[in-house]
C-alpha cells in the first residue's frame, strides 16, 4: 500500500464505476486496504465497518447493474462521526459513558447517505462528546495530523479531518458547534462546509448545543462537498431546528466563476488577534488578491462588531446549552468523563438565567449585523478559519481559554453558512487556510467562490506522503 492518496474525486470515480472501469467492491477494498495499512499512523477510525462496507459497495453495483443510479454518491465510501447514530453499530461518542451504545436507528444523515448508495466505511475519532479534547484519557487514542503526526488534526471531527487529508476516505461527515467542521478542514488541509442552520437535519446526531450544533461534511476538493451536501439537506419535520426551505442543486453554479461579485474580508477579526501567525494573515492576503485577480471586487469590512463579541456571545450559549445536556451524567458518573470535557462542560453550571438571556439578546444583534447588514452590500465574507498552522496534539490544554485559534465560531452565532478551505502551507508544512461564509440558505454561492479559488490554484492537489508521516511520527 503506497503512501500517497488516490486523487480522484467522487465525481471521477462515479464516472468510472458507471463506464465499468471500476467497480464499487473493488474501491471499497482497496480503501479498506488503505485503512487497515495506515490508519495505525493517524487513529482517524473507531471501529471499521469492514462486513456492512462490502455488502454496501456490492448491493451498489448489483444496483447500477440493473439501471438503478441513486445519483453522484452511488457506490461511494464514506465515514460518520462517531457521534452520529448507526442501527447495529455501536456510537460511542468516544467516551467510556457510550461504549456500549449501540442504536437501534440510523440518525437522518446516515439514512441518506445509505438511501444514495453510499458505502459506510466506518466510524471516526471526535473530541469526546464534540469537546473535550484532543485527549488521551479516553477509551480510543486521538486522531493525528496525516501531514505530520506530532500535531494534532483540529476538533472535534478530528478523525473526518484526518481520514480524508489522508486520501483514506473522499467525504466524511462532520459535526460543527463552534468550528468542529472547519478547525479539522483547517488544520488538515480539506474542505469543510458548515450549512446554514436548519438545512441538515441532525436527529440521531449526539447534541452539544441545541441552537448552535450543524452537521456538514469534510472532502478534499470543493465539488465533493457539493455532491455530499446535495445527498444529506432536506427539511425534517421532526427536527424542531430544521428548515422547510427548498433545497437547490449546489452543484450548478460551480464553474461560474466570481466576476463581479462583491466580497468583504473581515480583516479586524484576525490581523492583530493575539497570537495571530504571520504566514496565515499572508496566505489570507494572498488568496483574496487571487479572488480579486478573478474579476471579484474585494474589500476590508468596516464598522463591524469585534471578534470578542461574536466570540463570548457563542460561548456563554455553547456552555449553558452543553452543561443541560450533560448535568445528570455530570452528577452521576463525573469520572467517566475525560478530564478536559468534564473540565469544559461543568463551567456552564456557574452561568445565571441572566448570563444566558443577556447572551440571546446579543445574538440577535449580531445576526442583524451579519444579514441585514454586511450581507446587503457583499455577496460573501472571507475571514480566518485558524490564527495559526496546526498546534503539537500533546501541547498543554486549558479547560476553555479565552484566545483560541479558531474564528470560526461568529458564524454558528449567526447560523450562515461558511466553508473553510486550503490556502498554503506554512514554512514547518502544515495547511493554511480561510473560511467564506455566505448568506442564509446560499450554500451554492459559497460553493461557487470556493471552486473559482481552487480552479486557480493547486493547493488541493497536494496529499500528504503517509510513509513520510510515518516516520515523521517515528522522529
Amino acid at each position: 500500500m503506497g503512501g500517497v492518496a488516490d486523487s480522484r474525486s467522487i465525481a471521477e470515480l462515479g464516472k468510472a464505476l458507471r463506464d465499468g472501469t471500476l467497480t464499487s467492491v473493488a474501491l471499497t477494498e482497496e480503501t479498506l486496504d488503505r485503512v487497515a495499512a495506515l490508519d495505525g499512523q493517524i487513529d482517524s477510525f473507531i471501529t471499521v465497518t469492514q462486513d456492512r462496507a462490502l455488502e454496501d459497495a456490492a448491493r451498489a453495483d448489483r444496483e447500477l447493474k440493473e439501471g438503478k443510479d441513486f445519483g453522484p454518491m452511488h457506490g461511494i465510501p464514506y465515514g460518520l462521526k462517531d457521534i452520529y447514530d448507526t442501527a447495529g453499530i455501536r456510537t460511542t461518542c468516544h467516551s467510556k459513558l457510550r461504549l456500549d451504545n449501540v442504536p437501534a436507528a440510523d440518525s437522518v444523515c446516515a439514512t441518506k447517505l445509505k438511501d444514495a448508495g453510499g458505502v459506510l466505511i466506518g466510524k471516526l475519532a471526535t473530541h469526546e462528546f464534540a469537546f473535550g479534547g484532543p485527549s488521551f484519557d479516553l477509551p480510543f487514542p486521538p486522531a493525528r495530523n496525516p501531514w505530520n503526526p506530532a500535531h494534532g488534526p483540529g476538533g472535534s471531527s478530528s478523525g473526518s479531518g484526518a481520514a480524508v487529508a489522508a486520501g483514506l476516505l473522499r467525504t466524511a461527515m462532520g459535526s460543527d458547534t463552534g468550528g468542529s467542521i472547519r478547525g479539522p478542514a483547517a488544520y488538515c488541509g480539506t474542505i469543510g462546509i458548515k450549512p446554514t442552520y436548519g438545512r441538515v437535519s441532525r436527529r440521531g446526531v449526539f447534541p452539544l448545543s441545541y441552537t448552535l450544533d450543524h452537521c456538514g461534511p469534510l472532502t478534499k476538493t470543493v465539488e465533493d462537498a457539493a455532491i455530499t451536501m446535495q445527498c444529506i439537506a432536506g427539511y425534517d419535520p421532526l427536527d424542531p431546528a430544521s428548515a422547510d426551505v427548498p433545497v437547490p442543486d449546489f452543484s450548478a453554479g460551480l464553474t461560474a466563476g466570481v466576476k463581479g461579485m462583491k466580497i468583504g474580508v473581515l480583516r479586524s477579526f484576525y490581523r492583530d488577534a493575539e497570537g495571530v501567525s504571520d504566514e496565515a494573515v499572508a496566505a489570507i492576503d494572498a488568496a483574496t488578491g487571487v479572488l480579486k485577480d478573478l474579476g471579484a471586487e474585494v474589500e476590508e469590512v468596516a464598522a463591524v462588531s469585534s471578534f470578542a463579541d461574536y466570540n463570548n456571545c457563542g460561548r456563554v450559549i455553547l456552555l449553558a446549552e452543553a452543561y443541560a445536556i450533560h448535568e445528570q451524567d455530570l452528577q452521576t458518573r463525573p469520572l467517566d468523563y475525560g478530564r478536559l470535557t468534564m473540565e469544559r462542560i461543568v463551567l456552564g453550571g456557574y452561568l445565571t438565567a441572566a448570563d444566558l438571556m443577556q447572551a440571546q439578546r446579543q445574538r440577535r444583534e449580531l445576526c442583524e449585523e451579519v444579514n441585514s447588514g454586511l450581507f446587503s452590500r457583499y455577496d460573501v465574507l472571507i475571514a480566518a478559519s485558524s490564527l495559526t498552522p496546526a498546534p503539537l496534539i500533546d501541547a498543554p490544554q486549558k479547560s476553555f481559554p479565552l484566545n483560541w485559534p479558531m474564528q470560526t465560531l461568529p458564524f454558528n452565532v449567526t447560523g450562515n453558512p461558511a466553508m473553510s478551505i486550503p490556502i498554503g502551507f506554512s514554512r514547518s508544512g502544515l495547511p493554511l487556510s480561510m473560511q467564506i461564509a455566505g448568506k442564509y440558505f446560499d450554500e451554492a454561492t459559497v460553493f461557487q467562490v470556493g471552486q473559482a479559488y481552487e480552479n486557480a490554484t493547486e493547493w488541493h492537489l497536494r496529499w500528504p506522503d503517509m510513509s513520510v508521516a510515518a516516520a515523521a511520527s517515528a522522529a
